[in-house]
């Protein structure tokens, strides 16, 4: 394991009012994390979001997280981002022993606090310039049954489960709805994409986050692409399709823009 990784990387010059960030996609770990953990690696990169970076690469400024998130989980608040116990993380057993070390706890932790300082900093610039929008790209699984196993209906998984649920829809309805219908209409070589409001997943710490510290500046949303860019048992990855919704992604940015610019 490479011990000089960061924890999380910002690219791009963060001038742009439209931002994203990919806090789930990695999949290093401290090496006393490591040591510690007896979860299967596999088993890991499934409940991880991987390739999501890569959905956002082409959005002018974005975070990318290198670290796992069974080392610390961004998108959960301070008290919760460290999985302690099965109770915290779907069931699953994840640490040798009874119980994690308060020590390896802190340094985990000290990794959350150091990411929001960071991205507080260039938030609050791009506040001070008008009204911003973030990406807060994830994925989501639909096999969960088994390798062989049919996938999840579609009516209950879209392929872009849009989260907004921490947002003020009367304040920022038309950027909801002009990223929906922009993604909706996105060319895809599988034909369209389903794109739908809060159907899985409703948003988490981080859009919330962003919400309470910027009120009538920031908008979130948290986006979740069903993995059907990947085999999600394998971990195999289709990169024509990790491009397409690259592409179709990066077509919102310009009507929002247009949105944000008619605010300022």
């Amino acid at each position: 394991m490479d011990k000089t990784v960061a924890p999380f990387e910002f690219l791009g010059t963060w001038e742009s009012p439209v931002v994203a960030t990919a806090i789930h996609t990695g999949h290093e770990l401290r090496p006393e994390v490591a040591d510690l953990m007896v979860l299967d690696e596999q088993v890991r990169l499934r409940e991880e979001d991987p390739f999501t970076h890569l959905i956002a690469q082409l959005v002018p400024a974005r975070v990318n997280v290198n670290r796992s998130r069974f080392e610390v989980d961004l998108n959960r608040a301070p008290d919760k981002a460290v999985y302690r116990t099965p109770d915290d993380c779907w069931g699953l057993e994840v640490w040798r022993g009874e119980s994690l070390p308060d020590d390896v706890v802190q340094r985990s932790l000290e990794v959350h606090e150091q990411f929001y300082a960071a991205l507080a900093e260039r938030l609050d610039e791009l506040a001070e310039r008008g009204p911003f929008v973030l990406f807060d790209v994830h994925s989501y699984n639909h096999r969960r049954d088994g390798a062989d196993a049919a996938a999840s209906p579609q009516e209950d998984n879209p392929d872009v489960n849009v989260g907004t649920g921490s947002l003020d829809r009367e304040q920022w309805g038309d950027v909801v709805d002009v990223f929906n219908q922009t993604m909706a209409q996105a060319p895809v070589s599988w034909g369209s994409l389903d794109v739908r409001e809060n159907v899985r997943f409703k948003g988490a710490h981080l859009a919330q986050w962003v919400h309470d510290r910027y009120p009538g500046r920031g908008c979130a949303l948290a986006l979740e692409f069903k993995k059907i860019f990947m085999d999600e048992w394998t971990g195999e990855h289709d990169a024509e399709r990790i491009a397409e919704l690259s592409q179709a992604l990066a077509s919102t940015i310009e009507p929002i823009t247009d949105v944000l610019r008619r605010r300022s």
